[in-house]
């Protein structure tokens, strides 16, 4: 599934709560980490999982990766706990 611009918020939801937006974007964070993890460029994972383009606004692209790559990390080391226990905002 692609993430059109359209869907995607510039700032992932914050604090500790897992929201109807986090799921909606799980298969984008989980990508994000992989990508993280092989060493691609941020460039490289905001145009291909965020379907954002780079070359017209890399600021604001590189923000949308960021935070969105920060959210994956809180999901994946915290948040799944209550995925897990079925518990969501």
């Amino acid at each position: 599934m692609r993430v059109t611009i359209s869907s995607l918020q510039g700032v992932p939801p914050q604090g500790g709560v897992v929201t109807e937006y986090d799921r909606r974007h799980m298969v984008q964070y989980m990508r994000l980490l992989d990508a993280a993890d092989e060493g691609a460029s941020w460039q490289e994972a905001a145009q291909i999982i965020l379907g954002l383009d780079t070359q017209k606004e890399p600021e604001r692209a590189r923000l949308v990766h960021d935070a969105h790559l920060e959210r994956a990390r809180w999901l994946s080391s915290e948040g799944y706990r209550q995925l897990a226990a079925g518990r969501t905002g």
